[in-house]
């Protein structure tokens, strides 16, 4: 681990997305050197399945030895972050450093991502991190040695990284491509860098993209966060780099990076925008027990996140186990209409099962078409399959012995108290 300098003492670092992963990693790092942090987060009441929020981070930055100023900031919103850069200023007398961390994620191909998933990732990602350097510069100007850090990776051109997630890509590297334009504009005034991790990172972000067993091929936060460390005491000279966490730690002597790993020894699973294919990387996550929600390219990294269907589904991945798919052998695809219209499967036929939104990684043996709220009941115990069917609510196509197997798993869902 990267040794504290108490290079950082007094000054204010104003870091979005805070209130839980690399953000707060990097809140609390600075907060040991007894650093102002401001914390620009939405998430003001604690969250059913994400952890931490604005003011427990606070509380924690605080015991670590720093000063904290919880802000509800949702990046999109101009008048909420020139609020809360007017109450850093106020409580703290100025703003010397800004880590544009909060970042919004969807891996979906082109005509499986709908524009409001386009519109928050662009409006996130580049809009937000855009929006938030260009309302603190004034204040950074004043300081004597200040940092704009964006966690975005290299300008990778390779088409690999496009071709199955274009608009995550294109809001990606918007924010490298701050980094590209301001660290030439501010050049001499202002150090502006994009760090990025050579491996994947035990997050929130990161369990939902691989499910279980993703855990163990990651590194923790702590690596981000002593990584942002070491650039962050650079002088303003330092800019313009496209950073990878494991690089600039070694330059600052650390050799062993077996303390930063969730299991010491264990392979480890390089990130995106890299080197890697991606389809290398999913057969990696495979090969080390897990489970990509991006397979095939077209699932979506927050397919079990959102709303009452994603909630079901969420739910059908609990219960996914390699003895359901060796007894199923099936692939299911549901075609959604009414409230909630969408594609999703179930895969129970290959590796360890999956589930997603969109077409399924291999061709679906049995397509079920229904009304989304239907689905639901079906699913909740409350709509029997067969008198769905008999009804004309449920259509089926493909192997009607497989479609009857699908009650076992309803029944084996309302055991787990949908």
């Amino acid at each position: 681990m990267l040794i504290l300098g108490r290079k950082l003492s007094g000054y204010t670092l104003f870091i979005t997305g805070a209130s839980r992963g690399i953000g707060k990693a990097i809140a609390l790092k600075a907060a040991r050197d007894g650093a102002n942090v401001v914390i620009a987060a939405k998430t003001a009441e604690v969250h059913p399945k994400l952890p931490g929020t604005i003011y427990t981070a606070a509380e924690e930055i605080e015991a670590a030895g720093g000063k904290a100023l919880p802000c509800i900031v949702d990046v999109r919103d101009e008048k909420q972050i020139s609020d809360a850069v007017a109450s850093a200023v106020q409580k703290f007398g100025g703003i010397d450093i800004v880590v544009n961390n909060a970042s919004a994620i969807n891996l979906t191909g082109t005509l499986d991502t709908p524009m409001k998933k386009v519109d928050l990732m662009l409006g996130i990602n580049l809009r937000g991190t855009y929006l938030t350097s260009k309302i603190c510069i004034p204040h950074l100007l004043k300081s004597k040695n200040p940092h704009i850090l964006n966690l975005s990776p290299p300008l990778n051109l390779n088409p690999i990284w496009f071709k199955n997630h274009t608009a995550y890509t294109m809001a990606k590297y918007g924010m490298s491509m701050c980094v590209l334009g301001m660290a030439e504009e501010f050049r001499g005034s202002i150090a502006v860098n994009a760090l990025w991790p050579r491996t994947a990172i035990q997050t929130a972000a990161m369990d939902m993209l691989g499910g279980s067993g993703i855990a163990k091929q990651c590194r923790k936060v702590e690596i981000m966060a002593d990584a942002a460390y070491a650039i962050l005491c650079k002088p303003v000279s330092f800019t313009g780099q496209f950073i990878i966490d494991e690089e600039i730690l070694n330059k600052e002597g650390i050799k062993d990076f077996d303390a930063y790993a969730v299991v010491p020894g264990h392979p480890l699973l390089p990130d995106f925008f890299l080197d890697e294919d991606p389809e290398q990387l999913e057969k990696q996550m495979q090969t080390h027990g897990a489970s990509p929600a991006f397979k095939g390219g077209k699932s979506s990294a927050e397919t079990t996140s959102n709303g009452p269907i994603g909630e079901t589904f969420n739910v059908i991945k609990g219960i996914l186990s390699p003895e359901l798919v060796k007894s199923t052998q099936g692939v299911y695809k549901f075609d959604l209409s009414g409230e909630h219209p969408g594609v999703w499967y179930i895969d129970l036929k290959n590796d360890s099962g999956s589930v997603g939104s969109g077409e399924p990684p291999a061709k679906a043996d049995v397509v079920m078409s229904l009304d989304s709220d239907d689905f639901i009941k079906m699913f909740a115990g409350k709509l029997k399959p067969t008198m769905a069917f008999m009804s004309g609510k449920l259509k089926i196509k493909g192997d009607m012995a497989l479609a009857i197997k699908m009650e076992k798993m309803m029944a084996m869902m309302n055991k787990s108290k949908l």
